[in-house]
């Protein structure tokens, strides 16, 4: 399984307006491939819109993009004008992470880009399967894995949560057990980390 990261960043007070249209535009998109989630962000960069969308694989992805293309005159959303910026990326899931099916687990969702250093790939991921069945018992992660076409050396992690007070109350106490962040992230491992909050657009299938 794969998933496509888009990100558009949008002209000032744009998304309403965006959203409201792939709203629309998505009515007869989903009947060839369905989005995890469509988000903006509240924190962070701000006017950006993202969309998730799961794909069996690259050569799946293609092969629906190329069938909408021609066969569906209602794609892609009439939202040209609005956009400044976009950016797409496929990311793996970590094998030991089962992205979250659809169903209200937020509203506040936080997405968090980490960029590594090359090499590290593998030790960070043996320390995340160690380490993340005991944060799972503390909230839930709705997508975690590797970019493998987009920016490189990059793996990207979106968790649920219900309130920012449940969000600090969670990775407070997670770190105050020494649960969380798993062993191993400092500065030799990390070059970069970035974060936003997102809330889910009405269509959405994460809410």
């Amino acid at each position: 399984m794969i998933y496509e990261i888009r990100t558009y960043t949008l002209n000032v007070s744009a998304v309403p307006e965006v959203e409201k249209r792939f709203a629309e535009a998505y009515e007869h998109r989903k009947k060839y491939s369905e989005l995890l989630g469509f988000f903006h962000t509240e924190i962070g960069e701000l006017n950006q819109v993202i969309h998730i969308w799961p794909y069996e694989s690259v050569e799946h992805r293609d092969q629906v993009r190329a069938e909408v293309a021609k066969n569906e005159p209602n794609w892609p959303p009439k939202i040209q004008e609005f956009i400044v910026a976009a950016t797409s990326e496929i990311l793996v899931p970590f094998p030991f992470v089962e992205p979250l099916k659809p169903g209200n687990y937020g509203p506040y969702y936080e997405l968090r880009y980490y960029n590594y250093r090359p090499g590290s790939l593998p030790a960070l991921m043996e320390s995340w399967s160690k380490a993340l069945p005991a944060r799972l018992e503390r909230s839930q992660v709705a997508l975690a894995g590797h970019v493998e076409f987009g920016e490189a050396n990059r793996f990207i992690h979106i968790w649920p949560y219900k309130s920012l007070n449940e969000r600090m109350d969670v990775r407070t106490q997670a770190a105050k057990d020494g649960i969380w962040p798993p062993p191993g992230g400092g500065h030799d491992r990390y070059f970069q980390q970035r974060n936003k909050i997102m809330l889910p657009s009405s269509f959405s299938p994460l809410q």
